[in-house]
């Protein structure tokens, strides 16, 4: 796990630097905040968890004002576990998080979404949820 997180951040630092996102953010406020998610998916869900980020959340994160930075799936879990989604968003603050945050679990077109997504049983089993700023020598702000 600890081998797999440095290589996310790692992959998301040279992901991030090379996008005119990062460009056009690079100096923003120093409060800005990452959050990495990581989403354990029940058995057999990933593809259903994966189609309802791509079909429904990313666009929903962005209009509640949630930066997408980036996704991945684990390509080596452990064994007998399902494979893991980890991504990264940004907020504006810590305090900016949290009203993302409200605003996407009470949005009327996300509440349909996952319905609809779990006609058939949930799909997240857990969430984690680390928030993260980066350092002066970072690149990214």
């Amino acid at each position: 796990m600890k081998k797999t997180l440095l290589f996310v951040l790692a992959f998301i630092g040279a992901a991030f630097v090379a996008t005119p996102v990062a460009l056009a953010n690079h100096h923003e406020s120093a409060e800005r905040v990452f959050e990495l998610r990581i989403y354990h998916p029940n058995p057999g869900k990933l593809d259903d968890l994966l189609a309802r980020f791509r079909d429904h959340t990313c666009a929903i994160f962005e209009r509640v004002g949630i930066e997408n930075i980036g996704y991945w799936v684990e390509t080596e879990p452990a064994e007998g576990a399902e494979p893991k989604l980890y991504y990264v968003i940004a907020h504006a603050s810590r305090e900016a998080a949290r009203e993302n945050w409200r605003n996407f679990l009470n949005d009327e077109e996300w509440k349909v979404a996952r319905a609809k997504s779990e006609e058939n049983g949930r799909l997240v089993a857990k969430v984690d949820s680390i928030f993260l700023k980066s350092t002066d020598f970072s690149g990214i702000k």
